[in-house]
């Protein structure tokens, strides 16, 4: 290919592609990024930030947040901000860039034919199907059920809806012209036959092409339309180019709306999102044919900002079902980034603060209808007040749960009843909110306010002794933090200017145990490995960077030290070492109080009224003195 880079290896193939990310030009995509100085400041897209605490420096190639802790370089920051496996990244800059990649890295010519004559394959199918549900006299029953869920010519081209004939090789016939065999089996559009041969994988069935949020067709839902035709659903299986765990129906559409609404409404099924989005709710989306995932969530997360997230299944009771567990999925995914929304502010006062790692709420109409049927009944402007009204998802589970009152008749149901509340309550970390929700179920279930919250205490206690690990209490101190960064100030010298020199200095000084965290220990390794293989300390940050990738805490560290090694960047030879040594010597001094308090707690434990424990406490204590220096 003309203008293609050729990289003889992993490692050279990363560092062109670095090479070509610019820090700035890259956060920028994702990040308002203001000059204040040599840098630029933004708002940090791992957190909620209200004000912007990331900075982007141009000169070290870095990001950090003061505020959370993310920074890396570039590539990190593509890794992080999307999602994605580093390897996938990869491979788009090098397309991207130009580069080819090693044969050992880069999927083989092989694969990548096959991969992308299976996405040709995919929009071909899906085109013929199209085609079919105009032309083919046997369609008619097709749209007939597409009429009856008010489905119309435009929105029948804009989803590309089709209908696959009642033929066991329309399909096949159609493409085999241009595809293999192997390509069309596993793009999972046809089967083997138990005669020999191949045939079509759907037929006579209502088609939904189903796009990534690129926009390639990668699978098909395919809807049964005569009575008694099973399954109802029949979809793709799993394939190269298809992943159901990590695909919502309706993304590649909606991502836009998403962007700018900065929400997303998840449904159940593909014609609850083909009525949503036909009526204008563009913002809605659907797994396919699966139980939510964290994966799912995750992809979403590159939209919404907020993450606020609306839950629109289906009102009965298995509807109801799949909204707390998917509810579970989302709390989960995100519990790490903070607080989940639990209480609306209009509840408390006005002005609350607003930092939640995400926000659930649940669009639930009354009419016990799905989405779909709802909004072709009701219309949209109905379905768009449910969404402005929706309740977060602890109030809908705890409206679920009340409902049941009606049928309460003994203190034993109304007890379990109480258990059930208890179940959702637990997960509610602030004890205000907590206790405003307590006020508001004892007043609706007439029970006292006090045993509500003793059973809460209850849980708590049981829940602390159940799978609370015992460890043994330790206090973080100022010195047990000088410690660390003592240490990590003695590593950021090898990535000062000095390079080289400096790192043989440090060295030359540097006691064996010195370094003693384990993290920092697997740091001072790596940089050993790359030290005699790199010609400057960027080429060092650089393999840095790449070697943990996929380690977040180790990432971070590596960007403490960019961070803290400019503090050496302007010293001597003289001030370097003096430096070197104050750090040695008071991380020596750390050391000795730590195992002079662990001789003193041992001292203290001996048994005084045994002899032999009299003789161990006294070489203790000249142990203790030894340590100290106390005379």
């Amino acid at each position: 290919m003309c203008g293609m880079v050729v990289a003889s290896s992993f490692e050279e193939a990363v560092s062109l592609i670095k090479d070509r990310l610019d820090i700035v030009d890259t956060v920028s995509q994702y990040v308002v990024l203001k000059k204040s100085g040599a840098n630029y400041w933004g708002i940090c897209p791992f957190h909620d930030d209200k004000r912007p605490s990331m900075s982007v420096s141009p000169s070290k190639g870095i990001y950090k947040c003061f505020s959370c802790g993310a920074g890396g370089d570039a590539l990190n920051f593509l890794v992080k901000i999307q999602n994605r496996s580093y390897k996938e990244v990869i491979f788009e800059l090098a397309e991207k860039f130009g580069i080819e990649l090693p044969k050992k890295m880069n999927p083989s010519a092989e694969t990548k034919t096959l991969r992308e004559g299976m996405l040709k394959a995919c929009r071909k199918a899906a085109l013929f199907y199209n085609s079919q549900l105009k032309t083919d006299k046997d369609a008619s029953k097709a749209k007939a059920y597409l009429k009856k869920r008010d489905v119309g010519e435009e929105i029948i081209q804009e989803f590309t809806l089709g209908f696959a004939p009642n033929s066991y090789d329309s399909l096949y016939n159609e493409l085999k012209k241009d595809f293999k065999d192997e390509v069309l089996e596993k793009a999972g559009l046809i089967l083997k036959s138990n005669r020999g041969g191949w045939i079509d994988r759907f037929r006579n069935r209502i088609i939904i092409p189903i796009q990534n949020e690129n926009g390639d067709y990668t699978a098909f839902g395919a809807r049964a339309i005569e009575e008694g035709q099973n399954p109802k659903y029949l979809n793709s299986s799993d394939s190269m180019i298809y992943n159901k765990s990590k695909t919502l129906f309706g993304l590649y559409t909606a991502k836009d709306t998403i962007k700018e609404e900065d929400s997303v409404i998840i449904m159940e099924g593909y014609f609850d999102v083909i009525s949503a989005q036909a009526h204008g709710v563009k913002n809605a989306v659907a797994s396919c044919g699966t139980a939510l995932t964290a994966e799912h969530i995750k992809l979403l997360s590159r939209y919404t900002k907020s993450r606020k997230i609306y839950l629109s299944f289906d009102t009965d009771s298995a509807g109801v079902n799949a909204t707390k567990r998917g509810g579970e999925i989302i709390k989960e995914t995100f519990s790490a980034l903070g607080e989940i929304k639990q209480f609306d502010e209009s509840h408390i006062s006005a002005g609350a603060d607003n930092k939640y790692a995400c926000e659930i709420r649940v669009i639930s109409p009354p009419q016990g209808k799905d989405p779909d049927e709802f909004i072709r009944t009701m219309g949209a402007e109905m379905f768009n007040n449910y969404i402005q009204e929706a309740p977060l998802l602890i109030d809908f589970l705890l409206n679920s749960v009340l409902k049941e009152r009606i049928e309460v008749k003994t203190p034993q149901e109304k007890s379990e009843l109480v258990s059930k509340v208890i179940e959702i309550l637990k997960d509610v970390n602030n004890k205000i909110i907590q206790t405003e929700y307590v006020k508001m179920i004892s007043s609706t279930l007439d029970v006292n306010e006090n045993a509500i919250l003793r059973e809460l205490k209850k849980y708590e206690n049981s829940y602390v002794q159940t799978f609370s690990p015992k460890i043994q209490k330790t206090d973080v101190t100022k010195s047990s933090q000088f410690e660390e960064k003592a240490q990590k100030n003695l590593l950021s010298v090898f990535i000062s200017n000095g390079g080289k020199e400096n790192y043989q200095k440090l060295n030359q000084l540097l006691p064996e145990d010195i370094i003693r965290d384990k993290t920092l220990i697997i740091v001072k390794n790596t940089i050993d490995k790359f030290i005699n293989t790199v010609n400057n300390v960027r080429e060092l940050t650089q393999n840095l960077y790449t070697e943990f990738i996929e380690d977040d805490n180790l990432t971070k560290i590596i960007t403490d030290l960019v961070e803290m090694s400019e503090a050496y960047n302007e010293l001597n030879s003289d001030e370097l070492e003096q430096a070197i040594r104050e750090n040695i010597f008071r991380l020596n001094r750390c050391y000795t109080e730590k195992e002079a308090e662990l001789l003193r707690q041992q001292y203290r434990e001996v048994n005084n009224d045994d002899m032999e424990a009299l003789k161990l406490q006294m070489q203790l204590r000249d142990k203790i003195k030894l340590r100290t220096g106390d005379k």
